[in-house]
């Protein structure tokens, strides 16, 4: 996993909107990158909700919020227009993302392991710097928690 203080690996990756975002456009903004295993489950749903509903006041902070999972494009727009999500959702969909952050882990489910994203939360400054890490993530409140580091 890149480690606080660290620059924030840049990277390209299409939205549920159909647009390519990366991270260096944000350079002059902080950016609340979070990773989650997978859209519309309940623990990434409350997470999701959590922004949602958190947006106001994290952009008063000259803050975006930016969701990354390994579900496709599609996927996230029924995720977003489900829930009403207010930040764009970013399709990793071969891992590479998740791989230069080290989220990807290996999980046991039901006696099967497998490999999945840990949920965790990126804050990165205005300079591209990796500021806070918060690895693992609990989904409730995550918001409030995000907004005591802006």
């Amino acid at each position: 996993m890149v480690k606080e203080g660290e620059t924030a690996p840049d990277f390209r990756l299409m939205a549920d909107d159909g647009r390519e975002y990366s991270l260096k456009s944000y350079r002059g903004r902080k950016v609340v990158l979070y990773f989650y295993p997978k859209d519309d489950t309940p623990g990434c749903t409350v997470e999701a909700c959590g922004f949602r509903d958190g947006m106001p006041a994290i952009g008063r902070k000259n803050t975006v919020v930016l969701g990354v999972s390994r579900d496709d494009v599609e996927s996230h727009r029924k995720f977003k227009s489900k829930f009403k999500l207010n930040f764009p959702l970013l399709a990793d969909t071969g891992s590479t993302v998740c791989e230069s952050y080290g989220v990807l882990r290996e999980k046991t489910m039901y006696g099967k392991k497998s490999i999945g994203i840990v949920r965790s939360t990126f804050i990165i400054d205005e300079g591209g710097k990796i500021a806070k890490i918060i690895s693992p993530v609990k989904p409730e409140g995550h918001e409030k928690e995000i907004l005591q580091y802006l």
